[in-house]
C-alpha cells in the first residue's frame, strides 16, 4: 500500500516527478522547454509552495497564476488539449506515488484549476467540458 501524501517533502517527490513526465511529454513539454524556457531552479520551489499551500493551506504561497497563463496563452494560444494533458499527467504522477484522502484531493484540485483556468483564458465554457 502506498502512503498518502503528509509533507512537503511528498509535494517535492509529487512535484519534482510530475514535472519530469511534462518536459518528456509531446503534448505539453514544449510549452515549458520551448516556449517558456523554465528557469527550474526557481520554477519548482514555487510550485512545492503553491501545492503545499492548496493542499495544507499553509500560506506559504504568494502568486497569480491565472495572470501568467493568460499572458501564455496570447503568446501561444493554450487549448482544452493542453490542459486535459496537464491534468492527467498530474493525476497519473499522484496515483503512482500515492493514495488516500490527500492524494485524491491533490487530484480534485488539478482538475478544479484546469477548469476554472480553462473557463478564464479561454472564454469557453464548452472548452471546460472536454476536460473530463
Amino acid at each position: 500500500m502506498k502512503k498518502d501524501i503528509e509533507s512537503k517533502t511528498d509535494i517535492e517527490l509529487l512535484v519534482n516527478a510530475f514535472y519530469e513526465k511534462v518536459k518528456a511529454d509531446e503534448t505539453i513539454g514544449y510549452i515549458f522547454t520551448d516556449v517558456v524556457k523554465v528557469n527550474w531552479e526557481k520554477h519548482l520551489p514555487v510550485m512545492y509552495n503553491f501545492w503545499e499551500n492548496s493542499l495544507f493551506y499553509t500560506g506559504t504561497y504568494e502568486g497569480n497564476p491565472m495572470e501568467m497563463h493568460k499572458h501564455l496563452h496570447h503568446a501561444i494560444s493554450l487549448s482544452a488539449e493542453h490542459f486535459k494533458q496537464w491534468v492527467l499527467l498530474f493525476a497519473n504522477t499522484v496515483d503512482e506515488l500515492f493514495e488516500g484522502k490527500t492524494a485524491n484531493l491533490a487530484k480534485q484540485r488539478a482538475i478544479s484549476i484546469a477548469t476554472v483556468m480553462q473557463i478564464k483564458i479561454l472564454a469557453d465554457r464548452s472548452a471546460a467540458d472536454k476536460i473530463f
